[in-house]
């Protein structure tokens, strides 16, 4: 009878250390291993792109920032704010600036300390050349860079454009390095996984993940000389002081921003220059040490956006849904050279398809100055030309037009759209400073209130088009405006203080 017991009891646990056994070896569900391989796709990312980011540590002279910076100085003699991008070392000083500081903050900036500030970078090269922010190196004296395996070496800045906010600068490798995969920014999309690497709050090789949560946020960052010319990524990826010039990278381990920017502390909104941008500007800074734009001397807008268009008779209207609007051509400017006139649509440039004013702008500027381009353009409503612009460069200070002089009004009587107009000739010409030899009528008055004044028509401003048809006497312009509507539309081609415009005379509802 015991060994019966026995049997049993022994098989009794002979079953329990089975069926034990049979949990410890249960398969995982399937959601938990495509969280382990999400989980594992994240660290090789990490450990793929880490070797290519740096740590820049950059000595500067402490009035480089004023000696009115307030911002609060270690024993070293250095602020524990430098790292951050111009922008936001003023509201940080604001923040904590002030505390303790006392007398002894006030003698130690009479010294004249040598600051320090930390960024990041990216290794883009097997030479030596990396690319960072231009406010990472801005005004330094001294630059050292720092690899994860703990190699140093002096650095020296090759170019830097502050426009983009993009620099380059290049060291002496001892042996080949491993520059990192650059991505295409363009065919990033909202949702995507990002990750951010650097160096914030002198925390080195700092990984964090977030999303892409925008593309094509613009308007974020005054530009040194008051022209910006790109847009931004956003991303929740956290990005603090110190991150600024490290990589924002995909789940492919590329590139696809550098960081730069973020929007008060804690906020998870941060910004990173779109990779492609950085790339065309790069090339021009390792080559020439700087980025020369090119312009063409318009004044642009979505044709998506273009309510004057949108609204015009359809006979009247391009016979393209996308492209880009020539709303204005500068005086002596590129475009003012050409065929091209305003109110044309540009769909391509140089055989690439525009949509968008930025793509157009993006384009144009990253041409070289004396560049000739091919612009593919709408003109009328199914009239498509090819436009060819010999590209200059961007002056530094954008001329503004001075603003036309409002005149007496005692002309002709005004017509259905509320101007009134005479021929040109020669005194005319003075009287309103128009060229003499300009083929057009020139705009005498324009009623308050009028169609003619909601447009934008002012007293000696030249109409030499009216749909898209030359007017070149008083005579002629009557002919092109009988049986016009105002309800419909009617297109006006324009000379004013001598840049060409195109407007839509309509009536409001």
């Amino acid at each position: 009878m015991n060994g019966i017991r026995t049997l049993a009891l022994s098989a009794i646990v002979s079953a329990g250390l089975v069926s034990s056994g049979a949990v410890a070896v249960a398969k995982d569900s399937s959601a938990l291993e495509l969280a382990r391989q999400l989980n594992e796709a994240f660290v090789e990312v990490a450990d793929k792109v880490s070797p290519a980011v740096v740590v820049i540590t950059v000595t500067q002279k402490s009035n480089y920032h004023g000696s009115n910076s307030g911002m609060d100085e270690g024993d070293d003699g250095s602020s524990p704010f430098d790292s951050l991008p111009p922008q936001f070392k003023r509201w940080m000083d604001e923040q904590f600036g002030n505390q303790g500081r006392g007398n002894r903050g006030n003698q130690r900036r009479q010294r004249a300390p040598q600051m320090q500030g930390e960024g990041s970078g990216i290794v883009i090269s097997e030479d030596g050349y990396i690319l960072t922010n231009n406010h990472v190196v801005e005004g330094s004296d001294k630059i050292r860079v720092r690899f994860k395996n703990g190699d140093e070496y002096d650095a020296t800045v090759k170019g830097t454009d502050p426009e983009s906010d993009v620099a380059v600068i290049k060291i002496k490798p001892m042996s080949k390095l491993l520059p990192a995969k650059l991505g295409d920014s363009d065919k990033t999309r909202v949702g995507e996984f990002a990750i951010a690497i650097g160096a914030p709050f002198q925390l080195t090789y700092s990984v964090t993940v977030g999303h892409i949560s925008a593309k094509g946020r613009s308007g974020l960052a005054v530009a040194a000389s008051g022209y910006a010319d790109q847009d931004f990524i956003q991303t929740d990826a956290s990005i603090n002081p110190g991150n600024s010039g490290g990589p924002l990278v995909n789940l492919y381990g590329e590139v696809i921003g550098i960081n730069a920017m973020i929007r008060g502390m804690n906020t998870g909104i941060g910004f990173a220059i779109p990779i492609n941008l950085a790339k065309r500007v790069t090339d021009h800074l390792i080559n020439e040490g700087k980025f020369v734009r090119s312009w063409i001397g318009v004044g642009i807008q979505d044709l998506k956006d273009n309510a004057d268009y949108r609204d015009l008779d359809p006979k009247l209207r391009p016979d393209v849904t996308e492209g880009v609007v020539i709303r204005t051509m500068q005086a002596n400017g590129p475009a003012k050279k050409s065929t091209l006139q305003a109110g044309d649509v540009v769909v391509a440039i140089d055989g690439k398809k525009i949509a968008t004013p930025r793509q157009l702008q993006e384009e144009v500027s990253g041409k070289k100055p004396g560049q000739t381009i091919t612009l593919e353009v709408v003109r009328n409503h199914n009239q498509h030309v090819s436009v060819k612009i010999k590209t200059e460069a961007l002056p530094s200070d954008l001329a503004k037009n001075d603003h036309l002089r409002l005149d007496d009004g005692n002309s002709n009587e005004p017509t259905s759209f509320g101007l009134s107009v005479e021929n040109l000739n020669k005194d005319n010409a003075s009287k309103y400073d128009t060229e003499p030899n300009q083929q057009g009528v020139v705009v005498t008055a324009v009623e308050p209130g009028s169609v003619a004044e909601e447009s934008g028509l002012k007293t000696g401003d030249v109409i030499t088009d009216v749909n898209r048809k030359p007017v070149t006497s008083l005579r002629e312009f009557r002919d092109a405006t009988k049986g016009a509507n105002p309800k419909t539309g009617v297109i006006f081609n324009v000379i004013s203080g001598g840049t060409s415009k195109f407007l839509v005379l309509k009536e409001r509802e």
